[in-house]
């Protein structure tokens, strides 16, 4: 890693004095705002224009970014520089700050970094993308590449990453620079420091093993500062599975339970050296399910880790809480005792919730197939429709659902609504076999 500065003492390129706001939304007017990383009294500090500056901050999937100012957030971090022109000029107006990620390509999608002129080619494109966006007053750091290391095999990849790295110094002596790990690996982190020595410091992507980092940081020695750029509910390769080997997703509940355990056990606890972190997803995706990682709903309500996220970043609890829900259950069983259902036959489910403040619930039930994606590390799945006519009344708080007629792994959903922008969720894989 670069040699940190050791004084509290900030240099600071700050914005001119009485440019208006216009002018500060616009990249080409606006001047860079110094972010540095310095070590005081054996703690890191990320300085941003000469100020302590912590990030409080969420991966951004391009939903609406005044909740999460209004929720005491600070900043987002992206996957590339795709739309990142009016992105950063509204995370400015708010101002939220981005770590803005070069998308780098990883060698499982057949990119070789053998191939000198490829390699060329990719640094001279995040050149232009780095002399674009620069001197953005809300640009943080620069991210160079995510999860290079999933399922790698050179690396060369990271001779690759420490040359944009001296590149950016050289155009951009404002902004630090990092790359994203998936997890974090001895071995792994060995070869970034050895090959890629000019990065300022790394950022890691845990889940389940979040919950490891302390552990490993005492037994590994690991002293350096570090984000954490991606973290959140467990990840469904690292949860329990049914007999037929479908996830278990925790509730919208358990997440939020989750988040709350993350913070208190292993991020606050880290100041000094983790300096920031990025909960994943502001936003909603179909990975696996469409509820796994979202801390929204597709129709864009709010879970409870909102509520969590509102407590942690401001220390006040929301006026409006969102709902609680308890796990499924179908045929009177639970997920863990692998719901085998015989096609066309009719079963009960339901799933207790409480609105702490009263609000009257509505409810929506779905019946999914169940994901047979074979992507990973987050790559894109398509969206997996509803299947229509086996719930008498999906909008019941309990509901009789007649199993469908095709044999296989399907996914029974529960969504409920409080009508002041929140729900709760929880979902039970089932089997249907003859």
């Amino acid at each position: 890693m670069k040699k940190l500065l050791e004084s509290p003492v900030p240099m600071i390129l700050a914005a001119a004095v009485g440019v208006t706001a216009l002018l500060m939304t616009t990249p080409l007017l606006a001047q860079a705002v110094k972010v540095e990383l310095v070590k005081n009294g054996g703690k890191y500090q990320l300085l941003r224009d000469g100020q302590p500056y912590r990030v409080k901050g969420a991966g951004f999937a391009h939903t609406e970014m005044d909740s999460l100012a209004a929720l005491g957030g600070n900043s987002i971090r992206t996957w590339s520089t795709d739309d990142a022109g009016p992105l950063l000029d509204q995370a400015h107006e708010l101002g939220i700050t981005v770590t803005l990620c070069l998308y780098t390509a990883p060698e499982r999608y057949g990119f070789s970094y053998n191939d000198a002129q490829a390699v060329a080619e990719q640094k001279e494109r995040i050149r232009g993308e780095v002399l674009k966006y620069k001197d953005h007053p809300a640009v943080l750091t620069w991210l160079i590449g995510n999860e290079l290391n999933y399922d790698y095999k050179n690396p060369k990849v990271y001779d690759a990453v420490n040359d944009i790295s001296k590149m950016i110094h050289e155009l951009d002596p404002n902004h630090p620079t990092s790359t994203a790990l998936a997890g974090f690996n001895e071995a792994v982190i060995d070869i970034v420091h050895d090959r890629a020595p000019d990065l300022d410091f790394l950022s890691f992507q845990v889940y389940g093993q979040l919950y490891d980092l302390p552990r490993f940081v005492k037994e590994e020695d690991f002293e350096d500062p570090y984000f954490i750029t991606e973290w959140g509910a467990i990840g469904h390769w690292e949860v329990g599975k049914t007999s037929w080997g479908a996830p278990l997703e925790q509730t919208s509940s358990e997440k939020a339970a989750t988040y709350q355990r993350g913070f208190s056990t292993v991020i606050e606890p880290a100041a000094g050296q983790n300096i920031g972190d990025y909960v994943f997803l502001w936003g909603w995706k179909q990975e696996k399910t469409p509820t796994w990682y979202g801390i929204f709903t597709q129709t864009g309500e709010a879970t409870e880790v909102m509520d969590v996220l509102q407590h942690v970043w401001t220390g006040s609890w929301p006026q409006n809480r969102a709902p609680q829900i308890e796990p499924v259950r179908l045929n009177g069983k639970s997920a863990e005792q692998n719901v085998k259902l015989k096609p066309g036959k009719s079963y009960r489910a339901g799933a207790s919730v409480i609105d702490s403040d009263g609000d009257p619930l509505t409810y929506l039930w779905q019946v999914k197939s169940e994901s047979d994606s074979t992507q990973l590390g987050g790559d894109y799945e398509e969206y997996i429709s509803s299947l229509p006519g086996l719930i008498a009344d999906p909008a019941a708080e309990e509901i009789k659902m007649k199993a469908p007629s095709k044999p296989g792994a399907y996914r029974l959903f529960v969504y409920a609504y409080d009508g002041q922008g929140h729900a709760a969720h929880a979902n039970i894989p089932f089997y249907v076999e003859d």
